[in-house]
């Protein structure tokens, strides 16, 4: 076959249609057979792949990138209908030596470490490249839909003096003359943004410095943050509820072909059903499992109280009003009952995928109850500040991306819809 770069526009595997007359692919070799003195070679771009046909038989490695001329012609027994009769082929790079992983099967049979370790090869296979077309669309719908209601995006710092909201659980860097670490949240830098721009939101890494060993925990995750000033937590949940409608509207008109890959559907929001954290503690009294009154659901609760809701009808659920020991220093009380907050979880089909509720809005009060989680209110000066200057009651949340990714495309391992996974164990690749 003759090897030869065209000038021809490059079409992509998804646009090639029957007569379209002389084209140009590029992508990768993803898998190549001869069959009656014919070579069959799926090519695989970012849209899909596409069946080539070549006279004679062709010494292609998997994964090779080629450049090819040809013609589109109709062929029911084509995958798709149609496939394109080679007239050159350009070998732009070859594999230096044997694959790790074979990415060409319909199912990558590699367990997770094995992928993740080969993770510049795996993220080629089909369904794991679904996995994160849909996480973009994700943040797509995110930051459409917000900007749409009037917020602004902002970018805050990673680096900071001390701890975020309080406690452990900082990774300490190196920076000159004082200590410094990795921002936990942008939390407390977007309530002080709340006081200029009263709508915003970031899109952003954040970083705990915990010894995970679960499926659902990272180190490093991207957090989808939301604050908003002149709302209470009714609004506050009546926001979320239509952002997240946006994000999987967005999905399931955009992602299409990937939700096709996965075999998933993107659920569409309604109402989200709401129960306060003593309901849903009586709920799953009822199928045996008890909590103390301080006590917050654990995983194991989440998963039960999944299923009792999905039994409903309800993959979703707001769960309300925790107590304030199981909630940070800037949670507001319930005015009804101080001893819990106006916060919430968002559980999707049993693990929680959002975080937040309204925050304390006053200086005096806000700095008492700092003292009360045993936090000194010196060492938040900087975020004070737009407290003394006067902050309008206020709310937000965060939505973990992974975590959502992950129970919409149903992966078992929160690791699989993490592009490159930090964990207590992994820094590389």
């Amino acid at each position: 076959m003759e090897r030869r770069v065209s000038a021809l526009p490059r079409t992509l595997a998804a646009e090639v249609r029957p007569q379209q007359g002389e084209i140009r692919l590029a992508g990768s070799v993803h898998t190549v057979r001869t069959l009656g003195g014919v070579a069959f070679l799926i090519l695989r771009d970012r849209s899909g792949t596409i069946q080539v046909v070549a006279p004679g038989a062709l010494d292609l490695p998997r994964e090779a990138i080629v450049e090819i001329t040809g013609t589109a012609r109709g062929d029911p027994r084509a995958p798709g209908g149609v496939e394109v009769a080679a007239t050159g082929i350009t070998v732009l790079s070859q594999p230096a030596g044997p694959l790790p992983l074979d990415v060409s099967k319909p199912v990558l049979h590699a367990a997770l470490e094995t992928a993740l370790d080969h993770r510049a090869l795996s993220l080629r296979h089909p369904r794991s490249a679904a996995i994160f077309r849909i996480a973009s669309a994700l943040t797509g719908g995110f930051r459409r839909a917000l900007a749409a209601e009037g917020f602004t995006e902002i970018h805050t710092s990673k680096l900071v003096g001390s701890a975020t909201e309080g406690g452990a659980g900082l990774f300490r860097v190196e920076y000159p003359d004082r200590p410094a670490y990795l921002a936990q949240s942008p939390q407390l830098y977007k309530q002080i943004c709340v006081g200029a721009f009263e709508r915003v939101f970031e899109i952003g890494p954040v970083f705990r410095n915990e010894p995970h060993e679960t499926t659902r925990h990272l180190n490093e995750y991207t957090s989808l943050d939301v604050e908003a000033a002149y709302l209470d937590l009714d609004a506050l949940l009546d926001l979320e509820t239509r952002v997240l409608g946006a994000m999987l509207k967005e999905v399931a008109g955009t992602a299409t072909s990937a939700l096709n890959q996965l075999g998933v559907k993107a659920p569409a929001i309604g109402r989200i059903a709401r129960l306060r954290l003593e309901e849903a503690r009586a709920r799953l009294a009822s199928r045996g499992k008890r909590y103390a009154p301080e006590d917050d659901l654990d995983p194991a609760g989440e998963r039960l109280l999944g299923e009792v809701l999905a039994e409903e009808g309800h993959e979703f659920v707001f769960v309300t009003h925790y107590p304030a020991a199981a909630r940070p220093f800037y949670a507001a009380p319930d005015p009804d009952d101080r001893a819990l907050t106006l916060s919430f979880d968002l559980l999707f089909r049993g693990i929680e995928v959002t975080t937040g509720g309204m925050r304390i809005h006053d200086l005096a009060l806000l700095q008492e109850n700092m003292q009360r989680f045993g936090l000194d209110p010196a060492a938040f000066t900087g975020y004070l500040e737009a407290f003394a200057c006067a902050m309008p009651p206020h709310g937000g949340f965060a939505i973990g991306l992974e975590r959502l990714t992950a129970q919409l495309v149903g992966a078992p391992n929160l690791r699989w819809a993490t592009l490159f996974p930090r964990d207590r164990r992994r820094l590389d690749p």
